[in-house]
Formats: C-alpha cells, sequence, structure tokens
C-alpha cells in the first residue's frame, strides 16, 4: 500500500472538555472545520481557537493534518501506521475521523518535527509550517 498525502491545515485549533449535559453554542456550527464528540461521561469539542468556548478544561495550539480523502472503510491500518510514526519520534497525537477521511492533531510548537518524522517514512506533506 502506498503512503497517503496529508494536508497541513494552518488554522490553530483547541480541545475543549465541557460538562455532559453543557449545551452546545449554536455559533460553532458556523465554523469551517469543527469536531464534537459526546459520550456518558463526557463532551468534547474540536474548533478554531479564535472560536471562544466556556469549557471546564482546554489545551490549546493543536493543528492538524488532515490525510486527503476520501478513505474507504476497507482501508485498514492507516491511523496506526500514522500514530507509529509518531510515537517512535516521540510526538503524541489526538486522532478523530470523518466518514470520508482522518485528522492527526500535533502540538502546534511539534508539527515541524511531525512533518520530517512522516516524509521521512515516505508520506506526502502539503502545507508549511509557519
Amino acid at each position: 500500500m502506498s503512503k497517503q498525502t496529508l494536508q497541513l491545515h494552518s488554522e490553530e485549533l483547541t480541545i475543549h472538555s465541557l460538562d455532559v449535559d453543557a449545551t452546545i453554542d449554536p455559533a460553532l456550527l458556523q465554523q469551517a472545520i469543527f469536531f464534537i464528540a459526546k459520550t456518558a461521561d463526557e463532551l468534547s469539542i474540536v474548533c478554531p481557537s479564535s472560536f471562544q468556548l466556556d469549557s471546564l478544561d482546554q489545551e490549546t495550539d493543536w493543528q492538524a493534518l488532515e490525510v486527503i480523502g476520501p478513505l474507504g472503510f476497507s482501508l485498514t491500518g492507516i491511523m496506526a501506521n500514522i500514530s507509529g510514526v509518531l510515537a517512535k519520534a516521540s510526538i503524541s497525537i489526538f486522532a478523530l475521523s470523518t466518514y470520508d477521511t482522518d485528522y492527526v492533531l500535533v502540538k502546534k510548537q511539534s508539527m515541524a518535527k511531525a512533518i520530517t518524522a512522516l516524509k521521512k517514512d515516505g508520506y506526502h506533506v502539503l502545507g508549511d509550517v509557519k
């Protein structure tokens, strides 16, 4: 299997933790990119850092690498391979998936190192770290 192409998104993202019963600000739905996950125990939102949320806790300074898709559901090991490359380089990630593709969030200060490691392993990465 050939290595995927990843697109670096320049937008800085924040990962928020909210009370499981928190109301989601409808303005969030107008953002260009956001992710919402809810379970019986938690509500997590990933959104642009420029969008202010009243959250219990937050982690700032993330950037996204998008696996260029769409990816078929029959494909296996994509996230495992990417996360493995980054783990070997001692880079922590926050992984997200959508219907069509996967996103790997990396702390902004580690992104250049992440891209170097991925390219060294044969991945194509579009976009430059600023």
